[in-house]
């Protein structure tokens, strides 16, 4: 009896200890750094706590001490081993039992349907139809349980935030908003989010109740004394469908003389004109008076800082029309040759000069090292008629003189073959396809397809003989996976190596752009340049046009690949137009040009590496270059007609070209200037800087706290709290309604992010289809994880009891005794 008390003991001691391990053991628990697995017939089994498999040999020879050493009683050998194999197997149990036996298989499970519904409450939402209560309520019908969070109030939208702060895997969130985002990160950062979960959002789509509309301003900021200068009042918003019309009369005001008052539809504006004659700071007003939600928005005010005209040097040994053009605009000296002297005026204007008769082009570059500006106007003396190769002053123009020969360049398609592509597909490879036709034989190029990893799809290789190869690379591109460009980027800059080339991006753009924009930016910096192609139904021109910007590349829309044409065309390939023809569109001097004239002849120059080619002549040799000199601006214009002239360039429209270049040249007008503030208009309870140009601090003025950002320069940060004109130092500011109310109804982005993650644009009626849509999501065949603690501790129990009622009735029945049992 003495040992049977001491086995049963130690068999409960070790009952106890398997009981606290599985008691603790929570069933979905992680996995140990010492936990033991391996996989078995499809499944993976393993032990959580293997380390007690150890307590296996001490039990084992702790009972066999028990039941063998010494032993003097009744029982047999027999009896004596049957009893030791029962006592292990029970003790084998329960120590599996306290190592965590587990196992994962895949299996198809209903999962756990649930739909997260993401509420806007903001102002901008309030004109649209209240549907969130009635549609969670339909929800929950449908016996899926809803989640509801209220995103966004007021006049604050941080909806890209709230969607990726609710992104799960395999999840989906429906928003129930218009999508007009005012703060935070954008839709387009939190879908890129939600393809990396494999998460999708939808929306439910909501139509306008009221009638609510907004006005806006544009137009230049700062101008000179005697310009004419356009404007737009714009006035923008929503209108129920139950309502034809709504009109509101829209009046303007500068310097609170009225300027125009007309009745105009939605989304219809008043264009004016406006000369000030006067310099300082000028105040344009806009307001509309109809029957809306928001008044708040009915009052848009802008600033106009009047300066000075810039001076500028005009140096020409001809009588050109140019001169008298540039007279009405700025305030223009003109000289035969440049002087040593150039420190008063802004720019210099160099038209029709051969290089030995410039003048002092030491000053010169000087003077654009400095931050001055440079406008070299070609004709028939000047550049390669004019003795340029080679001279100082060819050195600072982005343009070199001769013919620019076919040369080779290295140029790798970065495809994008993303999830968010799929749907435009067949349109991505028609202009891949497109793109690749207008490239020269003599050039090298590579493909690169990508979604969230860079795939090499063909090496860098001469085009001539490898072209329709190429070709059918690219038509057999399969589409899937996240985006990410700068992934895509990257694999394309592997393929170019050390070498200089560009890099040809064909997305639709729907990704966040800053790790890409980086990226771009030192690709710039290496010698390689960014031109992106927005595809698809929708590209996000912003995204693209910003990661081509920072590499010093351009934008080109889908229709518009004829352009690649000019600059990579080569012998095979000519460029062959119909007159002047931008070549970008998103660069200061071009943007909003348009060009009619055709002067007829142009200088045989082509464009040095790092300068942007803005405009091409109908040959496709450049017409207008530019690019950044030191700190200074240059430019040329090398288009002219026979008789030396810029002809039909000096007459409207086209004539705005020949302005914004020399604008661009001359940059700030005020840079010069001293004792001088400059303050950007900006929207309540957003930060504005404003930037002092003078000896010494400013002091005294009431709540800024200027610090020194330069020699002579000092900044500080104001953040008005109410709309109106605030005044500070010797200028004025205008400070607008919130952004909140300057945008109504559902917004492109918000359509984008359903789409590129896969997900539906419901109606407020389609409750059913919400709840069969999570029901799906959850459901599919997934990895399940299986605890057989329990089972083991129960088989160990049945076993010891099977065991004793075997032996009890053993007794019973006189085949054996108590005694010599064991019992």
């Amino acid at each position: 009896m003495a040992v049977l008390g001491s086995v049963s003991a130690a068999l409960a001691a070790l009952t106890a200890l398997a009981d606290v391990a599985v008691a603790g053991t929570a069933p979905a628990a992680a996995t140990t750094p010492l936990a033991w697995t391996v996989e078995a017939a499809g499944r993976t089994l393993g032990l959580q706590r293997p380390l007690f498999l150890v307590a296996l040999p001490v039990a084992a020879l702790l009972a066999w001490a028990l039941i063998f050493r010494g032993a003097d009683g009744t029982a047999g050998g027999r009896s004596r081993r049957l009893l030791f194999a029962s006592r292990f197997l029970v003790v084998l149990l329960l120590v599996v039992a306290a190592a965590g036996p587990y196992t994962v298989t895949t299996r198809m499970t209903d999962g756990d349907p649930q739909v997260t519904l993401l509420v806007d409450d903001s102002d901008s939402a309030a004109v649209t139809e209240d549907v969130a209560s009635q549609l969670a309520a339909d929800i929950e019908d449908e016996g899926v349980p809803v989640t509801t969070s209220t995103v966004a109030r007021g006049d604050s939208s941080p909806i890209g935030d709230a969607v990726a702060a609710n992104l799960r895997p395999d999840g989906t969130v429906v928003l129930v908003s218009d999508g007009q985002v005012t703060s935070g990160r954008s839709l387009a950062s939190a879908t890129t989010l939600a393809r990396d979960l494999n998460a999708t959002v939808s929306a439910v789509g909501v139509e306008p109740t009221e009638t609510e509309q907004y006005v806006t301003v544009s137009g230049p900021s700062k101008t000179s004394v005697g310009v004419e200068n356009a404007f737009l009042a714009q006035v923008d918003g929503v209108v129920p469908d139950d309502v034809e019309t709504a009109t509101v009369e829209l009046a303007v005001e500068v310097d609170g003389e009225e300027v125009a008052r007309e009745t105009v539809n939605t989304t219809d504006g008043v264009e004016f004109t406006r000369t000030f004659e006067t310099t300082g700071t000028h105040r344009v007003t806009a307001r509309i008076d109809g029957d809306d939600r928001f008044e708040t928005n009915d009052v848009f005010r802008k600033t106009v800082r009047v300066v000075e005209p810039p001076r500028v040097l005009y140096v020409s040994r001809g009588d050109y029309p140019f001169r008298d053009y540039l007279s009405q605009l700025y305030d223009v000296e003109t000289a035969e040759t440049v002087p040593a002297d150039l420190s008063s005026y802004h720019a210099v204007v160099l038209q029709d000069l051969r290089a030995e008769d410039v003048g002092n082009t030491d000053s010169l570059q000087r003077f654009v090292i400095d931050g001055g500006g440079l406008l070299t106007v070609g004709g028939r003396n000047s550049f390669e008629n004019g003795g340029y190769d080679g001279s100082s002053l060819a050195s600072m123009l982005p343009v070199t003189t001769g013919e620019g020969a076919s040369q080779q360049t290295n140029l790798v398609f970065a495809i994008d073959v993303s999830g968010s592509a799929e749907s435009g597909m067949r349109v991505q490879k028609s202009v891949a396809l497109d793109a690749l036709d207008q490239l020269g034989d003599e050039n090298r190029v590579g493909i690169v397809g990508f979604n969230y990893r860079a795939y090499d799809v063909a090496p860098l290789r001469p085009l001539g003989p490898n072209r329709e190869s190429t070709a059918d690379l690219i038509r057999r591109l399969q589409s899937g996976g996240a985006t990410d460009i700068a992934v895509g980027l990257d694999g394309a800059a592997q393929q170019l190596g050390d070498r200089r080339g560009t890099i040809i991006l064909i997305s639709d753009g729907h990704d966040r752009f800053q790790d890409a924009a980086t990226l771009a930016d030192q690709l710039g910096r290496d010698g390689v340049r960014v031109i992106a192609i927005g595809t698809g139904p929708s590209p996000n021109e912003q995204t693209l046009r910003a990661i081509a910007r920072a590499s010093g590349g351009n934008y080109l829309r889908a229709d518009e690949t004829d352009r690649l044409r000019i600059l990579f065309g080569g012998s095979n390939r000519q460029y062959a137009g119909d007159g002047l023809t931008v070549v970008d569109q998103n660069d200061f001097v071009t943007a909003g040009v348009e060009l009619t004239a055709n002067p007829g002849s142009v200088n045989d120059v082509s464009v040095r590496s790092g300068a942007n080619f803005l405009v091409a002549a109908d040959d496709g040799t450049p017409a207008v270059a530019s690019w950044r000199y030191g700190l200074g601006r240059v430019a040329t214009v090398t288009a002219y007609a026979g008789d030396g002239t810029l002809d039909g360039l000096l007459q409207r429209p086209d004539s705005l070209l020949l302005t914004k270049t020399t604008n661009y040249v001359i940059g700030d007008p005020e840079r010069k200037a001293s004792g001088v503030a400059e303050v950007s208009d900006t929207r309540v309870d957003q930060p504005t800087t404003v930037v002092y140009r003078g000896g010494e601090r400013p002091r005294g003025v009431e709540e800024l706290s200027f610090s020194a950002v330069s020699p002579g320069v000092y900044e500080a940060t104001v953040v008005p709290t109410e709309t109106g004109y605030r005044d500070v130092l010797d200028t004025a500011f205008a400070v607008n309604y919130p952004v909140e109310y300057a945008g109504f109804g559902r917004s492109a982005a918000l359509e984008a992010a359903v789409s590129d993650s896969g997900g539906t644009i419901y109606g407020p009626n389609d409750a059913a289809e919400i709840a069969a849509s999570a029901r799906d999501n959850a459901a599919g065949v997934q990895p399940v994880r299986d605890d057989w603690a329990v089972a083991f501790v129960a088989a160990a129990f049945l076993l010891y009891l099977t065991e004793v009622l075997a032996r009890r009735l053993q007794v019973y029945r006189g085949r054996t005794q108590s005694e010599g049992g064991l019992i």
